[in-house]
C-alpha cells in the first residue's frame, strides 16, 4: 500500500468529468510519472467508484473524497471507511466546503477512521475552525476558504495571513497535526508560497484537473517543493 509523505500535493477529482472513470486512471497514471520523477509525494482523491481501479493500476496514495462514521451494518447509501480502505484507500478527506459536517460529526468521522488504519485530511475554512479542528487529532488540516475555490486566486498569496494564522493557531493545539492549504492555487509559485507560510503541501482540485496539461501543471508544483 501507498506511503503518504509530506510534503504532499493531494488532488482532489471532485466530480469533473475531466478525472471521472478512464480519465481518473490518465490523471492518476501522470501524477505517478511526476512523483517517480521528482519524488515528491501526489496522492489522489478520485469519486468512489475509481477508487479500486486508481489504486490497483498505480503507486500513488489514494484517498476518498467522503466517508461516513458508520459501522457495517443497515446503513444504505453510506460511506463505510472499511469499504474504501478495502478498495486501495489510503485515506479520506472530511469535511470538504462541498461536503460539510457539524463537527461532531467531525470528530465521529475521525475517530472511525483511525479504527480502520485511513489517514485524515479535515478541511476547514479560516483559523480558529482549523484549531477546533486540531484538538480532534487528525492526521492532517487544510485550510481553504470557500471564496477563493475554484477562483484561481491562490490563499497563498490573496490571504497569507489566513494560512500563517492557522499554522500558529493550530501548533498551539495539535503541534504534530500536518497542515495543508487550498483554494486558488495554480502555479508553482502558489505551492512555493504556501510552504514558505509553514505548511507542508497543498490540496488542489481544477487548477490541476481542469488544466489543459494535468502532467505538467503537477511538475511545476512538484519542482516547487523541491526548490522550496
Amino acid at each position: 500500500m501507498s506511503v503518504v509523505r509530506t510534503p504532499i500535493i493531494l488532488v482532489n477529482c471532485k466530480t469533473y468529468s475531466e478525472a471521472t472513470g478512464r480519465r481518473a486512471l490518465e490523471l492518476a497514471e501522470a501524477a505517478e510519472a511526476v512523483s517517480l520523477e521528482t519524488e515528491v509525494c501526489i496522492a489522489l482523491a478520485p469519486q468512489i467508484p475509481d477508487i479500486a481501479p486508481v489504486a490497483a493500476s498505480t503507486s500513488i496514495p489514494v484517498f476518498a473524497q467522503h466517508v461516513d462514521p458508520v459501522t457495517p451494518g443497515s446503513f444504505t447509501g453510506h460511506v463505510l471507511p472499511e469499504a474504501v480502505k478495502e478498495a486501495g484507500a489510503v485515506g479520506t478527506i472530511v469535511n470538504h466546503s462541498e461536503r460539510r459536517l457539524r463537527l461532531a460529526d467531525v470528530d465521529a468521522v475521525v475517530a472511525r477512521a483511525r479504527e480502520v488504519g485511513l489517514t485524515t485530511v479535515v478541511c476547514a475554512n479560516n483559523a480558529a475552525v482549523s484549531a477546533a479542528a486540531a484538538a480532534l487529532r487528525p492526521d492532517m488540516i487544510a485550510v481553504e476558504p470557500p471564496e477563493l475555490i475554484g477562483t484561481g486566486i491562490p490563499v497563498s498569496k490573496a490571504r497569507p495571513e489566513v494560512v500563517s494564522g492557522t499554522v500558529d493557531l493550530v501548533r498551539r493545539v495539535n503541534p504534530d497535526v500536518v497542515i495543508l492549504c487550498g483554494a486558488g492555487i495554480t502555479r508553482g509559485e502558489d505551492v512555493a508560497a504556501a510552504l514558505h507560510l509553514g505548511t507542508e503541501g497543498v490540496l488542489v482540485a481544477s487548477g490541476v484537473v481542469k488544466a489543459k496539461d494535468p502532467r505538467e501543471v503537477l511538475l511545476e508544483f512538484a519542482q516547487a517543493i523541491t526548490s522550496a
